[in-house]
């Protein structure tokens, strides 16, 4: 039993927008769920699917078109778990590609949990200058945001994935830019272990949306407390929603259990998801906020 889920980001996505981001949630999620249905292992399924959408210019917002900050920098952020519990993170990382490689390594060969700024960036293999991370479409959403003379930092289209291996293994990957023109030096819920990146021996889980509250909810390690004290997974994934909505905020997350089980959640306008088991796929933008239940012990689609 293998599956995947993965994500391209919870908030309003526009609708000329909606056919690039599910056609590279399918390209990522079956580069994903290719590795799992080799042999391979849930940490290089996720890493698969993320360096897709991170390598992804026409949707999502991490790597590759990642949202630059007000000074119109690329800063991400990235952060991996295994079940096997271990996890790396970097963050305000401006020279890397795939930020969650980059994480990865800080996983297999650091002694530490997270690495930012200056020395995350010096961790890099092939350093890239910053504007190679700008897009088009990156380029113009600054541009207009500076035109509205915002103050507020706005949008998210973080990515992320969890797999479940055939050895029963569980992995977790987020990946983002940030907030478009948020402040330099500042770090969202993704690289965090428990806010927006949990992968225990039981449950994974990667967050999008409004960082900050993601950050003052834990809300990943949230959810897998409750499931571990016996909640159902859909009561589970929605009360970590409500945690977030009762700051204000909005988003959503994605979900894979031990046993197959995926949940996909969210309370924002929108939400870019896709998951595939070997009963089934599926690969959306959903507008419909709530909490959907797919996967192998509920029988897919449910």
């Amino acid at each position: 039993m293998v599956a995947i889920v993965i994500h391209g980001g919870a908030g309003r996505i526009d609708a000329a927008d909606k056919a690039a981001y599910v056609a590279g949630l399918e390209r990522a999620r079956d580069a994903g769920f290719e590795v799992l249905a080799g042999g391979g292992t849930a940490v290089a399924a996720v890493l698969a699917a993320v360096t897709t959408m991170e390598d992804d210019e026409q949707a999502f917002n991490a790597g590759t078109g990642g949202s630059p900050n007000r000074d119109g920098v690329v800063q991400c952020d990235a952060a991996i778990m295994s079940s096997d519990g271990s996890s790396g993170a970097v963050a305000a990382v401006t020279r890397a590609r795939n930020p969650i490689l980059l994480a990865d390594e800080v996983r297999l060969r650091s002694p530490h949990a997270l690495i930012v700024g200056a020395g995350a960036d010096a961790l890099v293999a092939e350093p890239i200058g910053n504007a190679e991370l700008l897009t088009p479409r990156t380029r113009a959403a600054l541009a207009r945001w500076r035109e509205a003379q915002h103050e507020r930092p706005e949008g998210s289209a973080t990515v992320g994935a969890v797999a479940l291996d055939e050895a029963g293994m569980l992995a977790a990957a987020t990946s983002t830019g940030g907030l478009l023109g948020k402040w330099p030096g500042r770090v969202g819920d993704a690289p965090l272990v428990g806010a927006g990146t949990l992968a225990t021996r039981r449950v994974g889980v990667s967050c999008t949306g409004d960082g900050e509250a993601f950050i003052r909810a834990v809300t990943a390690k949230g959810l897998a407390d409750r499931f571990d004290a016996g909640m159902e997974l859909s009561a589970a994934t929605r009360l970590a929603l409500d945690e977030v909505a009762a700051q204000g905020a909005n988003g959503g997350l994605i979900v894979l259990t031990a046993d197959g089980v995926i949940a996909c959640g969210f309370n924002a306008r929108d939400m870019a998801y896709a998951w595939r088991t070997g009963e089934g796929a599926e690969a959306v933008v959903a507008s419909e906020p709530g909490v959907r239940l797919a996967g192998v012990a509920t029988g897919v689609g449910s």
